[in-house]
């Protein structure tokens, strides 16, 4: 079980977003050091499980003149009564070209304590076609025909859309995901913007997210964004997965909820650490 990289930036569409551009700032996303403590929140159907618990350690620094660097570690632990207990240990570099047409990626997993074949490629996206190239798990290329979007340009145009007044959005998603090969149709419902100080809440909901609950995260722009996941095709479609979050206007996520279909998984944001800005070279970016 992994979450998609793009939610994990701060988990969003078109290459274009209608008046986006016009009407708001350049988007400016945060570094930052983010921990999230995963938990079951609900089991239904056939794949049940009666346990989950893990931990998701993410680094994300750059900008858009640099590009964006993000490192992830994810540890998760299943316990179903029919198959036993799965504990998956990944970890996943990405670097992206800050105009988001270059894309580098590296994942490595450890499942019950057995190494899986490395994944290792990088990508390019332009207007016409994805072009993909893996050195691991052996040497192959494909592409891709149409836009696919890179997981920060992805989430940079999300924000660009909620800032627009925009309620949905649907985009070509690859973030290098799986064995590499994998390319997601998804489509973001985005719900009214918060900007007030969240009041306290009912008990056992009250310690969720405290890093958000203070400074500037506090009464900082947010979203509500309930992004769906599908593999590619025609028609009508089951998500893969489902997330649900807080989308911030700094790139920073909360509120996480994964949606697997036969079960849910809540990320409590228990740590967030925001990095300095650099106000010279911030000047000096103009995306």
């Amino acid at each position: 079980m992994r979450l998609p990289s793009s939610t994990l930036v701060a988990v969003v569409s078109l290459l274009t977003v209608s008046g986006a551009t016009a009407v708001a700032a350049p988007i400016r996303l945060a570094g930052h050091r983010a921990v999230y403590d995963l938990s079951l929140v609900e089991s239904r159907g056939a794949r049940a499980v009666e346990s989950a618990r893990g931990r998701i350690v993410l680094d994300f620094s750059g900008d858009a003149c640099k590009g964006y660097t993000m490192q992830t570690r994810q540890v998760t632990e299943l316990d179903s009564g029919e198959t036993g207990k799965r504990l998956s240990d990944l970890r996943n570099t990405t670097f992206e070209g800050g105009d988001g047409h270059t894309f580098r990626f590296k994942t490595n997993t450890v499942l019950n304590g057995s190494p899986s074949a490395a994944v290792d490629g990088t990508a390019e996206s332009g207007a016409e076609a994805l072009k993909v190239k893996l050195k691991e798990p052996k040497r192959d290329q494909y592409t891709e025909n149409g836009p696919v979007l890179f997981p920060t340009f992805h989430m940079r145009r999300v924000i660009e859309a909620a800032q627009a007044g925009e309620t949905t959005m649907s985009a070509k998603v690859f973030d290098g995901s799986d064995d590499g090969r994998k390319i997601f149709d998804t489509l973001a419902v985005i719900g009214k913007p918060i900007t007030a100080v969240e009041p306290a809440k009912a008990s056992g909901e009250a310690d969720r997210d405290k890093p958000l609950r203070d400074g500037e995260m506090a009464s900082m722009k947010r979203w509500p964004v309930t992004l769906s996941y599908f593999t590619s095709g025609q028609g009508e479609r089951t998500p893969v997965y489902v997330l649900t979050f807080l989308l911030y206007e700094n790139g920073v996520s909360g509120g996480l909820s994964l949606n697997y279909g036969d079960f849910t998984i809540a990320g409590d944001l228990t740590r967030l650490d925001l990095a300095k800005v650099d106000a010279k070279a911030e000047a000096e970016c103009k995306p």
